[in-house]
């Protein structure tokens, strides 16, 4: 066999291992000596970390886990485009403006939502009564968040153009401030902060699942996916086998989210309670609803050009 003909079959050979799910070369693992993951203190993200499941799962290999800490999702999908995280977790809306501005990543796995984590509040108070009533109001959220998209598809739902409301736009930490101090008719906002503020003398309007069909998903670097596949279904298997654990012990969930940021147990309780602990595949029908949503976003000019999700969705095979 000639020279050029085996570079050929060793480079499709690669290829076909890539798009398969699987490392072209065990090398590129070996070389890996650290993995970065982009992470919320919610879901079960804080127990993962404090039972140092990744870190098991990856030391036989000679590789250690880096948490990084984000307030949500848009910063998380910045810091895997610019390969300073290598894996992460947000809701549905980041991925698409990430997608629309190039970013260099891949959806990896998905994480259905029950759509109870995430809800439009207003004062106890106030004289919003439905999403009707949002029509020339201010309302609080996050940029290019899963609350954007549960805003927008909510005004969508009551029929109110998008022009017709304020939007305010604040992270979740300003939110809060700005709704406690009456600066916001409504606020969109996932758990634990809505947990927190149903303690107080709030009203749901409607939440995530009342509007639309919610997914969060986990991301990663298109690089570093292409170059340790295997690595990347490995953190997905061990997140999904974590998953399965967390749905039979809220408790410890309740805990180590409390330990790790001061939440009142109660409120946490109340956002567990209602979590689904879910990772799959990323299916026909989850890009379908992604797909929705970016059109949706387009259609109102909040991304700058029409994009196709599934250009970058990675195929996992659960136990590959």
């Amino acid at each position: 066999m000639s020279q050029s003909r085996r570079t050929i079959l060793a480079g499709l050979s690669a290829a076909l291992l890539i798009s398969a799910g699987i490392a072209a070369s065990p090398a590129d693992a070996q070389e890996l000596k650290e993995v970065r993951i982009g992470f919320q203190k919610a879901g079960i993200f804080p127990v993962v970390k404090q039972r140092r499941t990744l870190e098991n799962a990856l030391k036989a290999r000679g590789i250690e886990v880096k948490w990084v800490e984000f307030q949500f999702g848009p910063p998380i999908l910045e810091a895997i485009n610019t390969g300073n995280v290598d894996f992460g977790y947000t809701g549905d809306a980041p991925p698409i403006f990430a997608q629309a501005a190039r970013a260099n990543l891949l959806y990896v796995a998905a994480l259905p939502s029950a759509g109870a984590n995430e809800a439009i509040i207003v004062p106890e108070n106030s004289p919003i009564k439905t999403i009707a009533d949002l029509k020339g109001k201010k309302i609080g959220f996050a940029k290019g968040s899963s609350a954007h998209n549960t805003t927008v598809a909510a005004l969508e739902k009551a029929g109110i153009a998008y022009a017709d409301i304020t939007p305010v736009t604040l992270g979740p930490a300003d939110a809060v401030a700005a709704f406690a101090g009456g600066n916001l008719d409504a606020w969109t906002i996932w758990d634990p902060y809505l947990a927190l503020a149903e303690k107080g003398k709030v009203r749901v309007i409607a939440s995530a699942k009342d509007v639309h069909e919610a997914n969060a998903f986990f991301l990663a670097n298109r690089d570093f996916t292409g170059k340790h596949a295997d690595i990347v279904a490995l953190l997905n298997q061990t997140f999904a086998q974590e998953s399965k654990w967390a749905s039979e012990h809220r408790p410890e969930i309740v805990q180590s989210l409390h330990e790790a940021t001061g939440v009142d147990s109660e409120a946490l309780t109340r956002a567990v309670n209602r979590s689904l602990f879910l990772v799959t595949p990323v299916t026909d029908k989850v890009v379908a609803t992604q797909q929705a949503t970016a059109d949706r976003f387009f259609k109102l000019g909040l991304i700058p050009k029409p994009i196709q999700v599934r250009d970058i969705v990675w195929n996992w095979t659960p136990g590959s």
